[in-house]
């Protein structure tokens, strides 16, 4: 029994001197001038020019955002998106690092974000929205009209779609009011949409005192109900099932035997629920192969409860990584 093994290949973009990363299900290198985005003729891997790949960038329709948990408040700012033109995803990558912020784990593992992206393709007119990731480090200091300058001039994106909290601009100075504006005055389109509220108001005044805080569903629900072990609560923000990514190896086995396998927490590429049992969850490998297991999760292990014994030989799949579903 085999697993597919989940690929995060992605197309590095230079925005006059700045990189940009283009998450998708190729990986192309589009060297641009400090000027323009005037590719040159290398071509990429499958053989495309690079000046058509370029183009896919150009003219699309980007959302502004933290995609850090993929939850349904980003999906709806990708279905706008797809509405009115090809949908791309914009965030920006290094800001723990930039800001002294605590490193933490993301929601969604990094080598996963293509299967939940190609998952809204259902709600996105059959189209799977393309991630764009440009380095906060190099463009924290720009002022409102900068940015969005930049998102005309250098990326000669058509639109972009922003949720009515949206802040952008050093010291997240511009609103959605100046963003429009900007845009206007630049030739961009500008969707403004209203945030997909949080069903569970009653935790509002008391778990949660970000000044941002609305009542919308935010990555920062998600952690806290991940926080809290409430995976029917995680369900709903994310609108899936939260897949947890391990990447073990034999050197990592704790142990192995009949129907139980652990491995050490380190092996754990995303976060994690809290310390607990979990029951009603899945080894994913790929939709035909779902075998059922129990999660028992504690400060150092994860420890894997096989309800069939001897239905899988770990240490013969064929895959880096080990995709665990939690049930609701």
């Amino acid at each position: 029994m085999k697993h597919a093994m989940l690929t995060n290949q992605k197309l590095f973009v230079n925005l006059n001197g700045l990189p940009i990363t283009v998450q998708g299900t190729s990986r192309r290198m589009l060297p641009l001038s400090s000027s323009d985005l005037k590719a040159t003729s290398q071509q990429d891997d499958d053989g495309t020019p690079c000046s058509e790949q370029l183009s896919s960038v150009a003219g699309g329709i980007v959302a502004l955002g933290k995609f850090d948990a993929l939850h349904i408040g980003h999906r709806e700012l990708a279905i706008q998106a797809a509405k009115a033109g090809t949908p791309f995803l914009l965030s920006f990558t290094g800001m723990a690092e930039v800001l002294g912020w605590e490193p933490r784990a993301p929601v969604v593992a990094k080598c996963d974000r293509d299967r939940v992206l190609s998952s809204w393709s259902v709600c996105c007119g059959k189209v799977v929205p393309t991630e764009l990731e440009i380095e906060f480090s190099k463009v924290r200091n720009l002022t409102p009209p900068q940015f969005v300058e930049k998102l005309s001039k250098e990326l000669g994106v058509r639109g972009v779609v922003a949720g009515k909290n949206y802040r952008f601009g050093y010291r997240a100075a511009g609103d959605v009011s100046e963003l429009s504006r900007l845009c206007e005055e630049y030739g961009i389109e500008a969707y403004i949409i209203n945030p997909v509220m949080d069903k569970k108001q009653d935790i509002l005044d008391t778990q949660f005192t970000d000044t941002k805080e609305r009542g919308q569903v935010s990555s920062t629900r998600v952690r806290y109900a991940l926080s809290k072990g409430d995976m029917r609560y995680v369900s709903e923000l994310l609108g899936r099932k939260h897949r947890l990514i391990l990447m073990p190896n034999n050197e990592q086995l704790v142990s192995s035997k009949n129907n139980t396998i652990v491995f050490p927490n380190r092996c754990l590429l995303n976060l994690p629920p809290k310390e607990g049992i979990y029951d009603n969850c899945h080894i994913v490998f790929d939709k035909e192969n779902v075998v059922p297991c129990r999660v028992v999760i504690d400060t150092d292990n994860i420890q894997l409860e096989l309800v069939e014994i001897n239905c899988i030989n770990f240490t013969s799949v064929d895959s880096p990584y080990l995709n665990i579903e939690f049930g609701a």
